[in-house]
């Protein structure tokens, strides 16, 4: 048995679910998702709140992975997601630039991001960067394509790293 499948998604005030055809749609103050559902579980709709319930054996192993997209889904429209970058490094720094991010990174050149759609990157100083938006997925592989750039190294810690990552420091040589 999933534990955490058999908790129900509460849906706070301002946010609905509609079930349609094979997808679950949810609207709330920040904007609509909607996702794909699967015929081996059961999507119930009542009470303010979301139940998901497994209908063949099958789908005990992906019961509770579909609860947690459902999850995914009412937090990111009711109060979004955000991951946040730090920049550590002599001359690092990011500027958010209406819908590129300028990234320098100790290339010869400077680096333009495209912001894509439904995504918000803030830069409040210049060596911080945060990704915002309602598609937990989104907001993830945004901030993942931007740490790619320059990960953070093991000699000196320099790079882009996700607030609260520990980089683990390597010795050098002993003399």
């Amino acid at each position: 048995m999933s534990r955490i499948g058999k908790r129900p998604v509460a849906m706070p005030d301002g946010v609905t679910a509609t079930l349609s055809g094979e997808t679950l749609s949810v609207k709330g103050p920040k904007g609509e998702l909607s996702m794909p559902v699967r015929d081996e579980i059961e999507y119930k709709i009542a009470d303010g709140e979301i139940a998901v319930n497994p209908q063949t054996a099958k789908a005990r192993p992906f019961w509770g992975m579909q609860r947690t997209l459902v999850q995914n889904l009412v937090t990111g429209v009711s109060e979004g997601f955000t991951k946040t970058l730090e920049i550590s490094g002599v001359g690092y720094r990011a500027q958010s630039q209406g819908k590129t991010l300028k990234l320098q990174l100790g290339y010869s050149h400077d680096i333009d991001f495209d912001i894509p759609e439904g995504i918000e990157i803030k830069t409040p100083d210049n060596t911080t960067v945060e990704v915002s938006g309602i598609d937990k997925q989104q907001v993830g592989q945004v901030a993942a394509e931007i740490r790619r750039w320059r990960k953070p190294e093991p000699y000196k810690g320099k790079g882009i790293k996700y607030r609260g990552e520990y980089v683990y420091r390597k010795e050098g040589k002993k003399k």
